[in-house]
């Protein structure tokens, strides 16, 4: 198990690592060290450039979001936790059926951080509304004074889970084709368009009671070989895929919703689908460098708050081993690309990680910090519950964990205050989607 040192300390290492990892491949038009203006703003409203939060007076922010006092403050939250609540706080979990009292229960009754909100848990909007806020409410009920994980997959394009409810935005695959867009014409209107999608998109999320969004997509297409991201990806270029990625990272946190760049180390390259069998990536770090990793690269470079690990068979890092399981892999994002965000699995209800034996507790003890929906979520938190009591998971890993997700819903519920929900911002979402078309085509 790779216990890590406490990540204050390796912040400001981490990112000049991340720089030197990332300075070999950079693209020349990549956003991640130019501020971005806009004048697609409607007058009266912040700019979809919107500046970074201020930190607390006297006070220093991490690489990825939270001010130095925030993650301070989530240590000492944690530190007197029972081995119930410090299982919770680690787990989205998931939930059958629409019924907001059912996951209102759920969350409280187990500690949990927060919910998965899928297709199959939602009929419509006011349904939505008082789902988002019955988990709310069960937290502020459970004695936590700072917001659930309140999360939805919501790319756009094919993995839309509020369909009808949300604007449905096109696919990532059209960010990509705006960057390239701005390539060739030397421009930057393309990848200011997909900020802006990103920031209308997390601001409606949020006005429907969302702290979190499993986006953007950071994988690298392989094109028709590649059965799980196709259009997902905002394609096969790795450049595009960067600049579009970091752009998305901060439209979302310019909303003041936690972004989550997926599927750590790319699953754009993979030719099985993880939702039913754990696919290899036969790739050296020398391949994976050059065009996987560069993506999420720049999205830490970006302030990425969240990645999500992937379930893939990482045969340069972990030979046989998924890398949402994988010591290899968290230590690779840590120590050699410097992330200190948080880190989530993939979901560990997929076929890839599903029948292994206690892969939560496994992934735990590997160095996520986030366990997504498994697949029974009582079972999964009495199994942590017990790993954590008898120190198969050590104290001190489960509070690294548990202190990393809270310190970041503090830095969601700051910016959230300071970034006010428009009162259109479903008009608005609807624009900036129609003008990321436009950007693109």
């Amino acid at each position: 198990m790779r216990l890590t040192s406490p990540r204050l300390f390796l912040a400001a290492c981490g990112l000049a690592v991340a720089t030197l990892v990332a300075g070999c491949s950079t693209p020349s038009d990549d956003v991640a060290s130019t501020p971005e203006q806009t004048t697609s703003a409607e007058p009266g409203t912040p700019s979809a450039a919107a500046e970074p939060a201020d930190d607390p007076p006297g006070d220093a922010s991490t690489t990825w979001g939270p001010a130095e006092s925030e993650v301070a403050r989530a240590r000492q939250l944690v530190a007197d936790w029972s081995p119930e609540r410090l299982a919770g706080q680690v787990i989205v979990g998931r939930y059958l059926g629409t019924d907001p009292a059912e996951a209102a229960s759920l969350v409280e009754d187990l500690h949990l951080a927060g919910l998965c909100v899928t297709s199959a848990n939602v009929t419509d909007e006011a349904q939505v509304r008082a789902t988002t806020q019955a988990v709310s409410d069960a937290v502020a009920a459970d004695g936590r004074d700072f917001p659930a994980v309140v999360g939805v997959d919501e790319e756009g394009g094919s993995v839309a889970h509020l369909r009808g409810i949300a604007t449905t935005f096109p696919a990532f695959q059209v960010a990509g084709t705006a960057v390239e867009r701005d390539r060739a014409q030397g421009g930057r209107a393309g990848r200011r368009a997909v900020r802006a999608a990103a920031r209308a998109s997390g601001l409606e999320l949020r006005e429907l009671g969302f702290t979190w969004v499993f986006a953007p997509v950071a994988d690298v297409t392989i094109g028709s070989a590649d059965p799980t991201i196709g259009t997902r990806s905002a394609g096969t270029d790795p450049r595009t895929a960067a600049t579009a990625t970091a752009s998305a990272v901060r439209g979302y946190d310019a909303a003041g919703i936690v972004s989550t760049a997926k599927h750590f180390p790319g699953h754009g390259s993979a030719t099985a689908d993880s939702h039913l069998v754990m696919p290899r990536l036969t790739k050296s770090m020398a391949q994976l460098r050059g065009h996987d990793l560069l993506p999420f690269e720049t999205a830490i470079r970006a302030g990425a708050p969240a990645i999500m690990l992937s379930h893939l068979d990482v045969e340069a890092l972990a030979p046989g081993v998924p890398a949402s399981l994988a010591p290899e892999v968290y230590g690779f994002l840590r120590d050699e690309m410097g992330f200190q965000g948080v880190t989530i699995t993939d979901s560990m209800g997929m076929g890839a990680v599903a029948t292994r034996e206690l892969p939560g507790v496994t992934a735990l003890r590997a160095g996520a910090d986030l366990l997504l929906m498994p697949a029974d979520t009582r079972g999964a938190h009495a199994t942590v519950t017990r790993a954590v009591a008898d120190g198969t998971i050590a104290r001190e890993r489960i509070e690294d964990a548990a202190a990393t997700v809270v310190a970041l819903q503090l830095w969601q519920q700051r910016v959230a205050q300071e970034r006010p929900v428009p009162d259109d911002a479903a008009r608005r979402a609807e624009r900036a989607s129609a003008a990321l078309s436009d950007a693109a085509y």
